[in-house]
C-alpha cells in the first residue's frame, strides 16, 4: 500500500478512537493534520486524477470528512459544520460509479437541511432540496427536515416541538433543540402580545413544556422580565418595556398616491 495512504490510514484510526471516547480537542488537531495529508492526494477534488489508488483515496477522505460534519456537531460549531460539508459534498455529487454509495449520505444531507432550517435560510433549503433525486425524499433523514420546513412554513409549531421526539438519527439533536428555542421564542413573543396573562397550565401547554420547573426556568432564563405569581405567569411588565411604535398613516398614503400618479403619466 502507498506510504501516504498508510500515514492517513493510521491518523484517522487515532482520529476514531477520540472521538469514541469523546476527546473533541484530541480529533479537532488529528482533523487538522488529516486535512493537510489529504492535499497531497491527487485523486480528491478538484482535480479528480485517476491513480491506481484513486479509489481508496477517494473512499477514505469521504469518510474522514463525514466524521468531520458529525464531530462539528458533537462541538456545536455551526461554521465548522458548513465548512466540512462542502468540502464533503463533492464526493457524493462527483464521484458517482467511482465509489460506492455512502451509507452516511442521506443522514447527512438531511442534517444539512436541518440547518439551512434552524437559519432561516429557506431559499437554500429549497435549492439544496431540488438537487436531490426524487428517490432521496423517501428517505427517512430528507423526509424528516421536509415535514418540519412544512410545519414550520404553516406555523404549526407543536409539530415542529413534537419532532423532537422522533428524529431519524442522533446527530439530529442539536439542532433540533436549535428549532425548538427558536419556535418557542417566537410563539412567547406571540403569547406576550395576545395575554396580560396566563395560568401556569396554559402557559406550559402553549410553550410545551412538561413540568412547572421546566416552565419557570425558561422565563427566568429567556424572559426575566416576565412575572410568575399566584398560579399565574403576568407580561404587563413586557408590554410597558416595549416601546409603541406609530405606523405614519397619512405619509404612507401620500406616497402611495403619488406613486399611482406618475405611474399613471408614464403609461
Amino acid at each position: 500500500m502507498d506510504p501516504q495512504l498508510v500515514e492517513v490510514s493510521q491518523l484517522f484510526e487515532r482520529f476514531k478512537a477520540a472521538f469514541l471516547r469523546n476527546d473533541f480537542d484530541s480529533c479537532t488537531n488529528f482533523l487538522s493534520q488529516l486535512k493537510v495529508l489529504l492535499t497531497k492526494f491527487p485523486s480528491l477534488p478538484p482535480s479528480f486524477q485517476k491513480t491506481p489508488n484513486a479509489v481508496q483515496e477517494l473512499t477514505l477522505a469521504r469518510d474522514i470528512y463525514e466524521h468531520a460534519v458529525v464531530l462539528s456537531v458533537k462541538t456545536e460549531d455551526q461554521e465548522a459544520f458548513e465548512r466540512d460539508f462542502f468540502q464533503l459534498k463533492p464526493y457524493y455529487t462527483d464521484t458517482c460509479g467511482v465509489i460506492s454509495p455512502s451509507p452516511q449520505e442521506y443522514p447527512i444531507l438531511g442534517l444539512n437541511l436541518l440547518r439551512l432550517l434552524v437559519q432561516n435560510r429557506i431559499a437554500e433549503f429549497h435549492t439544496e432540496l431540488e438537487l436531490l433525486p426524487a428517490a432521496a425524499l423517501e428517505n427517512p433523514c430528507i423526509k424528516h427536515a421536509v415535514e418540519l420546513e412544512q410545519s414550520f412554513m404553516e406555523g404549526a409549531y407543536n409539530r415542529v416541538l413534537s419532532a423532537r421526539q422522533s428524529v431519524p438519527h442522533d446527530t439530529y439533536v442539536y439542532f433540533m433543540d436549535l428549532l425548538a428555542k427558536t419556535v418557542r421564542d417566537e410563539i412567547a413573543g406571540c403569547s406576550e402580545k395576545a395575554y396580560d396573562y396566563l395560568s401556569i397550565s396554559d402557559a406550559k401547554t402553549i410553550l410545551m413544556f412538561s413540568s412547572d420547573k421546566e416552565l419557570s426556568q425558561y422565563v427566568t432564563e429567556e424572559h426575566p422580565e416576565w412575572e410568575i405569581k399566584n398560579g399565574s405567569v403576568y407580561f404587563q411588565k413586557a408590554k410597558e418595556s416595549q416601546p409603541c411604535k406609530e405606523i405614519p398613516s397619512l405619509q404612507l398614503i401620500n406616497q402611495t398616491l403619488n406613486y399611482a400618479k406618475e405611474l399613471e403619466r408614464i403609461v
